[in-house]
């Protein structure tokens, strides 16, 4: 329901105001100077402020309300404004809306054009803020069918449907490239918020600096190269679904910030000190294990408790091996078409190949593996050596023994690190990593890729 701060030194223009407007589905909050308005704007979320321009002070110049605009300017509050004035001064509304005042209305007023000013300037600025989501986004999710043919993964889609019917947050664990992303798509895909925008962005990927900014956007001027007013990503994802990936490479701070608003669903855009809310559904997704980063005090227990009221661990693909063939299937056409290569095959040679090979990349491994045989190959059909799946001859490839996840996360890094003949950049793309995931990573294992055998 819309909040309408209503500001005058005379109860019972309040009170006239506040009752027109509840008619007709609109609440209100009352000050009566400035000074209390501006107070009220540090601890409530309101959508539009009516606002008298003359107090006991001046009772004809205006100069009251206009040093408040002044005040919300520089503050960089941005809530619309209404002004209201007994003296029909042409004047004084147009220095209000040199002030960023939207509209203006002479006391004493019909109820039908106040209430009409009212909303039309809350729609104005709903609508404002819905065109510059989409503009700020215009990639919008897209619906994938997830290729499974495992128990284990069609149960994991079984739960995974009915949890998304709810707005409880998710937390989706497992190894790299195992398609957490694509899990939480699929969430949102079956949830009731389909019809809205699905915004992914990758924690491990945004410096520390700019979390701030990228999270909860920025006001014109909050810092030097702030030129522009910039939504963040909670806002965009208003009504829809944000994911946070790699959630589990957010250092100390950054936690506390992301805790606040999944508690509250409140937090503050860099440069104005108005509280903005959000009702965006959360779903993050991690491959570290978080109880280990609790125990060594790197992840806050109170966070792990606001994302995981749902958790859904995504198995590696060498545990279900019934899904390695329709996922060969399907990427295989997949790059086929992309490439223009026409209908293409596995052999069946590649077929069993593709059965033994252990996938420590797991489905990006795999899907990187086709993509470059579709590219390369002279053939229609693919064979083994065009798949470059060396199982006898790198000892790299074999099948390792049971791990927990950082040893095999670690020796993921080292593989394809070594693949890459010491690329750390390179390796970290192959990864779906960003530069400064997989040096945190390095740094984490203690790992020197000068020191590797390539």
């Amino acid at each position: 329901m819309n909040k309408i701060l209503i500001v005058d030194d005379q109860l019972d223009v309040r009170m006239s105001a506040a009752i027109a407007l509840s008619n007709h589905g609109l609440t209100s909050i009352e000050a009566d100077s400035p000074i209390q308005a501006m107070e009220i704007l540090d601890s409530h979320q309101v959508d539009l402020i009516l606002l008298d321009m003359n107090y006991s002070i001046d009772t004809t110049s205006g100069q009251e309300g206009l040093s408040f605009l002044k005040q919300l300017k520089n503050k960089n509050i941005t809530v619309p404004v209404v002004v209201m004035t007994a003296w029909a001064s042409i004047d004084i509304a147009v220095q209000a809306m040199q002030l960023n005042a939207v509209d203006f209305i002479e006391k004493p007023w019909k109820n039908t054009r106040l209430v009409a000013i009212v909303k039309q300037q809350i729609e104005r600025v709903q609508l404002n803020k819905e065109n510059a989501r989409y503009t700020a986004l215009s990639r919008s999710s897209v619906t994938q069918d997830y290729y499974a043919q495992s128990p284990v993964m069609l149960e994991l889609l079984k739960k995974a449907k009915r949890a998304a019917l709810t707005d409880a947050n998710i937390l989706i664990t497992g190894e790299n490239g195992t398609g957490k992303s694509l899990l939480a798509n699929y969430i949102h895909q079956h949830s009731a918020r389909t019809e809205n925008r699905f915004v992914s962005v990758n924690m491990g990927a945004i410096p520390e600096s700019l979390f701030e900014s990228e999270l909860f956007g920025h006001k014109k001027g909050a810092f030097t190269d702030a030129k522009e007013n910039r939504l963040g990503r909670f806002d965009i994802a208003s009504d829809g679904t944000l994911f946070l990936d790699e959630i589990g490479t957010l250092g100390a701070s950054l936690q506390s910030k992301i805790l606040r608003v999944l508690e509250t669903g409140e937090y503050e855009v860099v440069g104005s000190s108005q509280t903005e809310s959000t009702n965006a559904r959360i779903i993050s997704a991690t491959n570290a294990d978080l109880e280990k980063l609790i125990t060594s005090e790197q992840f806050r227990r109170d966070l792990l408790f606001r994302l995981n009221t749902i958790e859904l661990h995504i198995p590696p693909l060498r545990e279900r091996i019934e899904d390695i063939t329709c996922l060969s299937e399907y990427l295989l056409e997949k790059h086929s078409n992309k490439y223009q290569r026409g209908e293409m095959s596995l052999s069946k040679d590649a077929q069993i190949a593709i059965l033994k090979h252990p996938w420590i990349g797991n489905v990006r491994e795999l899907s990187h593996s086709i993509e470059r045989a579709v590219i390369m190959s002279d053939n229609d059909q693919l064979d083994v050596q065009s798949l470059s799946l060396n199982h006898q001859n790198d000892p790299s490839t074999q099948s390792f023994p049971l791990m927990t996840l950082e040893e095999s996360e670690k020796r993921t890094l080292v593989t394809a690190i070594k693949h890459y003949q010491g690329n750390v950049i390179e390796a970290g793309e192959f990864l779906g990593m960003s530069k400064s995931a997989i040096y945190r990573r390095l740094e984490k294992f203690a790992i020197d890729p000068k020191n590797l055998e390539c």
